[in-house]
């Protein structure tokens, strides 16, 4: 009985070794590749990394930075949005150069009113007051000769009739408001003057530095509204209301650093291409008149011809691996820049990565 269940057992292993021997002997066909890899299409061609960024004369994508440091009210775009040269992008908390602004407008208010009084002199009742103060000064001085004449008069015809004394001193008075005269003509002439223009270049200056000082201070408080500085597309908001930022940018607690406050690109209807070329195929470069590049979309069959641009003449570290300066790279890379429209292509954004594959005509 041991010996048959041994026996049976013996071939359904030796049944079982040949089926598995069998199955997975099977040769499965490998399933096609989701898409092509890169390939040149050119005979000889040099290859490069690229990375796609908004279309500038000079530079990459428009950084905006805050010129001030202050807490962030309202955030006014979203990421994506087009806008046009001048739109209020962002708005910092403003209470305290609000409130200077309208001080120094106030203070050149003030210096424009003094200066509209020195410049409106004399004041028509001031001058009445002269004039008549200068008609009560003749009156005493017709009253003070009077009172001299008669003295003197009985003095000639009796010197006993009145002392030395009494007649010197009509005299005196008639001398005194003689002089009263002068002052009150000369008080006169001085209000109708008006004001000494000395005074008024004074406070005319004083007004212009109030007004500069406005000026200044309402210049200061425009800059507590980032704007863009050019039609384009926000590519990034690197802020929100309620955190804090400064002319240094917005603190990125991932990298421990500082980021744009608003990353910005022109229009993007057309779109760079930023290609490093290792320093040792530069030679092997054609000149701007034959070169020509095709670009691959990684992931996708997408291939894109592209139209020469420039070369940025300065061979450096290739960093675009980290965006860190400091990164030790073996590698130094020239950067050419390539452009081509968008059209069709909506799956393509600045900041990805490419295939390019540069050739000669």
């Amino acid at each position: 009985m041991n010996k048959n269940l041994i026996f049976a057992l013996s071939v359904a292993g030796i049944v079982a070794g040949l089926a598995g021997a069998y199955v997975f002997s099977i040769e499965h066909k490998s399933p096609p590749p989701v898409f092509q890899p890169a390939n040149s299409p050119y005979p000889s061609a040099i290859y490069a990394n690229g990375i796609i960024e908004s279309r500038q004369d000079s530079g990459a994508n428009i950084n905006l930075y805050a010129e001030v440091a202050a807490p962030v009210t309202r955030v006014l775009v979203h990421e994506g949005q087009s806008v046009k040269a001048g739109t209020a992008l962002l708005s910092l908390d403003d209470t305290v150069q609000r409130a200077s602004t309208e001080q120094l407008r106030l203070q050149a208010q003030a210096a424009q009113a003094l200066l509209d009084e020195l410049r409106a002199q004399p004041r028509k009742e001031t001058l009445e007051i002269a004039r008549a103060q200068l008609v009560q000064a003749e009156a005493n001085l017709q009253t003070a000769a009077d009172q001299y004449a008669k003295r003197r008069a009985s003095h000639e015809i009796d010197a006993r009739s009145i002392s030395q004394d009494a007649l010197d001193s009509a005299r005196d008075g008639a001398v005194q408001a003689e002089a009263a005269v002068q002052v009150a003509r000369r008080q006169l002439e001085l209000t109708q003057a008006g004001a000494w223009r000395y005074d008024i270049e004074n406070q005319q200056r004083q007004l212009e530095a109030l007004q500069q000082a406005y000026q200044s201070a309402k210049a200061q408080l425009a800059k507590y509204t980032v704007r863009a500085q050019v039609d384009g597309v926000v590519l990034a908001v690197n802020s929100t209301a309620g955190s804090f930022t400064s002319s240094a940018g917005a603190y990125n607690p991932y990298t421990q650093g500082n980021d744009p406050l608003i990353v910005m690109s022109s229009p993007q209807d057309t779109l760079a291409v930023r290609c490093y070329v290792d320093e040792i195929l530069v030679s092997r470069l054609p000149d701007a008149q034959h070169i020509r590049a095709q670009m691959a979309l990684r992931g996708s069959e997408h291939k894109v011809d592209l139209v020469f641009d420039r070369v940025q003449p300065l061979v450096s570290p290739k960093i675009q691996l980290s965006d860190q300066r400091q990164e030790k790279v073996d590698l130094r890379v020239l950067p050419v820049l390539f452009h081509f429209e968008r059209k069709d292509l909506s799956a393509v954004y600045p900041g990805q990565m490419v295939d390019v594959y540069i050739g000669q005509k």
